[in-house]
C-alpha cells in the first residue's frame, strides 16, 4: 500500500494482488497464444471436474440452502448486520433494484426462453417434446435459478455482511475465517481466501459477459442482419461495454451502479408486462402456480439428484455449470449484497435475498418460458426448437418474432443486456479492488478502471479459446475450491453467532436494576431531571467535556494499574468520548458516550404548538457499546454515577468471556477485586 503527498494513491495489498494478476495474466496469454490446445485443455478438465467432484458441488449448495434459512429462522434471526441501532442505507426497492442487477439479470435474459425450450426438446429423462417434458422443461429451469442460486449468494453476503458490519472485520472474504483462525486471517492464508475469491469472481465475470456479447451479436444480427454473429463482432462488443463498464464505475455506487440497476429494473419489468399481455396470459398464471408447485414439491430430490445410474452430459452441461457459475461469481454477488445490505436483521436479508428473486425469477421463467412452450405445443411454431438448439442466443429473438413489435421490443432488449452487464461489470470491479485491498471502502479511480479493463480481456481470451466451452471450464474449476471456502465460512459464522448469543445473554440487564441506587440516594433524582429536562448542544457536550471524560479517565488510570491496556479517546470534535479495553486475543470491550441530536417531543412544553422543527431539537448523552446503541440517556449523572455504568457493563463483558467459547477460563475473583479497587479508588479530579 502507498501513499501519495496528495492522499491516498493506491490502496493494493501486494500479497492478495500480485499473485491474482499472474495468474490472470498467464491465462490470457496462454489462451492467445494456443487456443486450440487451450480449448482441448478446458474441455478435458470439465469433464474430470463434473465426473469426480459432482458430488461435492450438489452436496455443498444444499448445505448452503438449509444452513441460511435455518439461520434466520433461529433466535438468531433478529440480529442485525450492523450496531444495534443501525437502519438500512437504501430502500427496498433500490435495494431490491441493485442485488438484482448484480445477481443475474443476464442470465434470465440468455436462458429465460433458452432452457425451458431446450429441456422440452432433449429432457434429461423420458421422451422428448410431450406435455410430460414441458412439465419437466419448468421444473427443471426453476430448480436451476430459484432458491439454491440465492442460498449461495446470501451465504457469502450474510457472512460477510455480519463481520464487517457488526464486528469491524474487513469487508474482505478473509473475515469470514475470523472465529476459526483468529487473526492469522492477516496472514497467508487470508490472503490466499483472497485470492481465490478474486479468480472466482473473474472467471465468473467473464463467463457472464461472454454469454451476453452472444446474445447481443445475435440480437444486432437479428434488427441488422448484414452484421454478422462471429468471435471478432463479439470482442468488438466486449471492448464496448467494458469502457461503459470503465465510465459507471469511475462514478461510483450511488451515481452509476444504483442509477443503472433502476433503469435495468423499469426495463425488465416492461418486457414482461408486456409479453404477458400480449402472450396466453391465462395460461401463464396458470403455469405459474403449478411449476411453483412442482418445484417445492420436487426440491429435496432433484437437490440430490446427480443421474447416478444414467450417466450422462447433461448434469455437467447444466445443474452443475449452472451451480459453479453462481459459486463462482458469489464473492462478487455476496460482497456486493453486504455493501448494500448494512443495518438489516439476518432474517429481513435472509428473506429478502432468497424469496424475493426467486418469485420474481418463478414469474419471468413462467411468462417468457411458457409462452415458448406455448407456441410450439398449440400453435406450431416448432422452428423454435432448432433455431434455439442451433444458437441459444437468438431464442428471445426468435420469441419476439411471434409477437407484436418485435422490431422495438429486441432493440429494448438489446439495450437491456448491455445495461445488465454494465452493471455487472461495474459492480464485480469495485469488488475484486476492494478484494485486492484487503476490504478497503474507498479506493482510487485507477485501481476499479484496471479491475474492469482486466475482466474485458480475460472474456476476450476465453472466447478465443473456445467459447461457452471453455467459459464453462474455467466457472466450474474456480468454482471448487471456492465452495470449501464457503463451507468453512459458513461454519465460522455459526461458531460467531453461538458466541454472540452467550454476549446477548451476559449483557441483558434490566435497565432499572443496572441504575438502581446503587451509586447513592440522589441517583433517582438526577434520574428524573434526565427525563423531564432537554439540554442543548452546548450543555451535552460541557457534560462529555468534564464530568464523562473526567469519569473515564479514573476507570482508564486504574485499569492500567491492574496490568490492562485502556485509553480514552475523544473524536467528532468532542461529541464522541469512549473507553476502550484491550485484551489480547479477546474480544475488546468498548464504552462510548454518543451525543445526539432528538426532536422535541411534544410533552416538552404542554399546551404549546412547535413550529419551527429547526429550533425544537435536544441533545441527549446515549451509551453505545460494541453491540450498538443501548437507548439510554446518562445525561446528569455525576462521576460516581457513570464509573457505576461503566463498570457493570465491563462486569458482563468479563462474564461474556468467561463462559464463551474458545476463551480462556478467568478466574473472576480476580476481577471483582479489580472492580471493588475501582469503585472504591478516589478521584484525583474531585473539587
Amino acid at each position: 500500500m502507498t501513499q501519495g503527498d496528495s492522499g491516498r494513491t493506491s490502496t493494493i495489498l501486494v500479497p492478495v494482488f500480485v499473485p491474482a494478476v499472474v495468474v490472470i495474466i498467464l491465462l490470457v496469454v496462454g489462451t492467445i497464444s494456443n487456443p486450440d490446445l487451450a480449448g482441448r485443455v478446458f474441455s478435458t478438465t470439465l469433464a474430470y471436474i463434473t465426473t469426480t467432484f459432482g458430488w461435492f458441488y450438489m452436496l455443498a449448495v444444499a448445505f448452503f440452502l438449509v444452513f441460511i434459512v435455518s439461520v434466520a429462522f433461529s433466535s438468531w434471526g433478529h440480529i442485525k448486520l450492523g450496531p444495534d441501532h443501525a437502519d438500512p442505507q437504501y430502500s427496498f426497492p433500490a435495494w431490491f433494484a441493485m442485488l438484482f442487477s448484480a445477481g443475474y439479470g443476464i442470465a434470465l435474459l440468455f436462458f429465460g426462453v433458452a432452457e425451458p425450450v431446450l429441456h422440452y426438446a432433449t429432457p434429461p429423462a423420458g421422451a422428448g417434446e410431450t406435455v410430460d417434458a414441458a412439465r419437466q422443461a419448468m421444473q427443471i429451469a426453476f430448480f436451476h435459478w430459484g432458491f439454491h442460486i440465492w442460498a449461495i449468494y446470501g451465504l457469502v453476503g450474510l457472512v460477510l455482511a455480519y463481520f464487517s458490519f457488526r464486528h469491524g472485520l474487513p469487508l474482505s472474504m478473509r473475515s469470514a475465517l475470523y472465529p476459526l483462525i483468529g487473526e492469522r486471517i492477516h496472514g497467508p492464508l487470508g490472503h490466499a481466501v483472497d485470492v481465490f475469491a478474486i479468480l472466482g469472481t473473474m472467471f465468473g465475470i467473464a463467463t457472464t459477459l461472454g454469454l451476453s456479447v452472444a446474445q447481443i451479436n445475435a440480437g444486432i444480427n437479428y434488427l441488422w442482419p448484414a452484421v454478422p454473429v462471429n468471435v471478432t463482432v463479439q470482442i468488438i462488443a466486449i471492448t464496448i461495454i467494458t469502457g461503459l463498464a470503465i465510465l459507471s464505475v469511475v462514478a461510483g455506487l450511488d451515481k452509476g451502479i444504483k442509477r443503472l440497476s433502476i433503469v435495468n429494473m423499469t426495463l425488465a419489468v416492461a418486457l414482461m408486462l408486456f409479453v404477458f399481455i400480449v402472450g396466453p396470459s391465462i395460461h401463464i398464471l396458470e403455469s405459474f402456480l403449478q411449476n411453483t408447485g412442482s418445484y417445492l414439491n420436487n426440491i429435496i430430490e432433484r437437490t440430490f439428484n446427480l443421474q447416478a445410474y444414467t450417466r450422462s452430459d447433461w448434469i455437467g452441461n447444466w445443474t452443475l455449470f449452472i451451480f459453479g457459475w453462481t459459486i463462482a461469481w458469489a464473492p462478487f454477488v455476496g460482497l456486493f449484497i453486504a455493501k448494500i445490505s448494512r443495518g438489516r436483521t439476518i432474517r429481513q436479508f435472509v428473506v429478502g435475498v432468497m424469496l424475493v428473486p426467486s418469485i420474481f425469477t418463478f414469474l419471468w421463467f413462467s411468462i417468457f418460458g411458457d409462452t415458448a412452450l406455448h407456441q410450439i405445443m398449440n400453435e406450431g411454431y416448432s422452428t423454435l426448437i432448432g433455431d434455439v438448439q442451433a444458437d441459444h442466443a437468438v431464442a428471445l429473438f426468435k420469441l419476439y418474432e411471434v409477437l407484436p413489435l418485435s422490431s422495438i421490443v429486441s432493440f429494448i432488449t438489446v439495450c437491456l443486456i448491455i445495461t445488465f452487464f454494465v452493471t455487472s461489470s461495474d459492480s464485480g470491479s469495485l469488488v475484486i479492488d476492494s478484494l485486492a485491498s484487503g476490504g478497503a471502502g474507498v479506493t482510487p479511480v485507477w485501481q476499479r478502471v484496471f479491475w474492469a479493463s482486466s475482466e474485458g480481456a480475460v472474456a476476450a481470451a476465453l472466447l478465443l479459446a473456445g467459447g461457452l466451452s471453455a467459459l464453462q471450464t474455467m466457472t466450474i474449476a474456480s468454482a471448487l475450491p471456492f465452495a470449501l471456502i464457503m463451507i468453512i465460512s459458513a461454519l465460522g459464522m455459526w461458531r460467531a453467532l453461538v458466541i454472540e448469543g452467550h454476549h446477548h445473554n451476559s449483557l441483558q440487564l434490566d435497565l432499572q436494576q443496572r441504575l438502581s441506587g446503587t451509586s447513592g440516594r440522589g441517583l433517582w433524582r438526577r434520574r428524573l431531571l434526565g427525563l423531564v429536562t432537554f439540554p442543548d448542544r452546548d450543555k451535552v457536550s460541557e457534560f462529555l467535556a468534564t464530568t464523562v471524560s473526567k469519569a473515564m479517565h479514573r476507570v482508564e488510570r486504574e485499569l492500567v494499574k491492574q496490568g490492562w491496556s485502556a485509553t480514552v479517546h475523544s473524536e467528532d470534535n468532542g461529541t464522541r468520548i469512549y473507553l476502550e479495553v484491550i485484551k489480547p486475543d479477546q474480544v475488546d470491550f468498548i464504552y462510548e458516550i454518543r451525543m445526539l441530536e432528538q426532536a422535541l417531543p411534544d410533552y416538552a412544553y404542554p399546551g404549546m404548538t412547535h413550529i419551527d422543527a429547526e429550533v425544537d431539537k435536544y441533545y441527549r448523552a446515549e451509551v453505545f457499546l460494541r453491540r450498538g446503541g443501548q437507548s439510554y440517556d446518562i445525561y446528569g449523572f455525576d462521576q460516581q454515577d457513570i464509573i457505576t455504568d461503566i463498570l457493570d457493563q465491563f462486569e458482563k463483558h468479563l462474564h461474556f468471556l468467561h463462559i464463551s467459547p474458545g476463551n480462556l477460563p478467568w478466574k473472576m475473583a480476580e476481577h471483582d477485586e479489580m472492580l471493588q479497587l475501582m469503585a472504591e479508588a478516589p478521584d484525583p479530579d474531585a473539587r
